[in-house]
Order: C-alpha cells, then sequence, then structure tokens
C-alpha cells in the first residue's frame, strides 16, 4: 500500500497518520476503524466477488466505501497498518459454534500486531467484540467497553480468545498469508451451512452503542444499552443503508437471492 492509498484508507476511517507506530496509536485506529467500516456480508446475497487481494479490497472499503466480513476487513486493516510501519501477522482461527463446536479451519481472520511496547490482538472484522487490542503477551482479564475478554492457551499450543467468559474463537499462533484464507472464504460465502449465506447484516459500533441492519430489522443500542428495534419498509431499505451506514447499493440484498 504507497503512500496515496494509505491516506485515502485514514481520511475513510477519519483517522490522521499517527507520529509512531505505538500502542496507543493502535488503539485509535482500531476503534476508528469499527465506527466507520460496517461489518457486513451484503456482497454474498448481491453475487458481488469477493477478492482476497490488497487493491480489490482497497477498491471496495475505501473506494466504493463498503464494509465486509473478517477477512476483507482484517486482511485490509492489516495493510493499513503496515503502510504506518507496524509489523503485522495475519492468524487463523475456528469460530466456536452451538455446544462448543468448532468451526472449519481459517473460519476467522484475526491480526497479531508488533509494538514496542509488546504484542496485541487485533480485530476489526468479529462483529460484536473488543473495541480495543487485547494484549496478547496477557493471560489475564481484560476490561473492555465491549465485555471483559481473556486469552487462554490451550494444551495445544493455540489461544483461544473468551469475551465474559464464553468462548469466541481459537487462534494458531502460526502466521499466515492472506491467500491462505481463500478456502474458508469460499466456504463461509457459498455453504449452505455457513452463518453468512443464511443470513444478511451490515452492522458497526458507534460512540454510544452499536447499529444493525439485520434483513429488514433495525436495532440501535444506545448508552447504558437502551435498545430501540423497527422493521424498516421495503422501499426504506436502500436509504436505511445509506443513512446508518454509508453504504449506497442500487438494490437490495435479499438473503438466497445470489444462491450460486
Amino acid at each position: 500500500m504507497d503512500e496515496v492509498a494509505a491516506a485515502a484508507y485514514l481520511e475513510r476511517i477519519g483517522a490522521v497518520r499517527p507520529g509512531a507506530p505505538d500502542a496507543e496509536a493502535l488503539a485509535a485506529l482500531h476503534l476508528r476503524h469499527l465506527r466507520a467500516v460496517p461489518f457486513e456480508n451484503l456482497a454474498i446475497h448481491l453475487g458481488e466477488e469477493i477478492v482476497l487481494a490488497e487493491q480489490p479490497l482497497l477498491d471496495k472499503i475505501v473506494g466504493a466505501r463498503r464494509g465486509g466480513f473478517c477477512y476483507e476487513l482484517n486482511g485490509a486493516f492489516a495493510g493499513l497498518l503496515r503502510a504506518l510501519g507496524y509489523e503485522v501477522e495475519l492468524l487463523s482461527a475456528r469460530v466456536f459454534g452451538a455446544e462448543g463446536r468448532l468451526g472449519i479451519p481459517y473460519d476467522h481472520l484475526a491480526l497479531r500486531v508488533h509494538t514496542p511496547s509488546g504484542p496485541w490482538l487485533a480485530d476489526v472484522g468479529f462483529g460484536r467484540h473488543s473495541h480495543l487490542p487485547l494484549r496478547w503477551d496477557s493471560r489475564e482479564e481484560q476490561a473492555d467497553p465491549g465485555g471483559t475478554f481473556r486469552l487462554e492457551e490451550t494444551a495445544e499450543g493455540d489461544v483461544d480468545v473468551l469475551r465474559d467468559g464464553s468462548p469466541q474463537y481459537r487462534l494458531e499462533q502460526r502466521p499466515r498469508a492472506l491467500a491462505d484464507f481463500e478456502v474458508g472464504c469460499w466456504w463461509n460465502r457459498t455453504s449452505p451451512t455457513s452463518h453468512f449465506t443464511r443470513s444478511l447484516v451490515c452492522s458497526r459500533l458507534t460512540e454510544t452503542g452499536r447499529i444493525t441492519l439485520s434483513g429488514r430489522t433495525l436495532v440501535i443500542t444506545g448508552a447504558g444499552g437502551v435498545r430501540e428495534e423497527r422493521e424498516v419498509a421495503a422501499g426504506e431499505v436502500l436509504a436505511a443503508y445509506r443513512e446508518h451506514f454509508g453504504v449506497v447499493l442500487d438494490r437490495e440484498p435479499v438473503v438466497g437471492a445470489a444462491a450460486g
């Protein structure tokens, strides 16, 4: 990622170029990314191709001002961080599902980011998760606006990420390349058993809570957990994407419409 692309990316998330690639700047970038770039799977239901390479990701997230899911969001964020001087490693994870069952290999992509004060787990692509990076080298509970988190090593040498005591995903510690995640991405966007093919979501963090459009159900969570929920009329869906997420579409995504 060159300087022009990095500057455009920073503008996309409303951030200025940090003076140094340190932990404080990482936390600020992480939070701004979550508030500006939505977690969404709209491409799957619009029949759009998902390409795990730097330029297509920049074209979508920065150029088209869209969002994406983990492979896209963390893949792009890794490129930005590297352009800003951080050392970043892509890590593969398996997500915990019903009854504690683990998902497929390469089910999730997260980042290990090295700073002068130590390594951090950064993840701007898991929907409801930590607002700020988590200390990679700590096994103590870590308080975050998104909950209480803990990183716990497994007997096999992997690392489980727990939120409020509930396992979220299991990380392998071996660094990977973005191309390694193509099979996991393909499965998540095509399998009839994938959560992403069976649901439609667009969600982003706000300064007071979170806003989510799930199908045609709009949920706004505000300060103190106050929750507002309403159904969006068919003729208002595109306006809702535009107003709440800055996502401009020419047609409404519908679950199953682009199957296969």
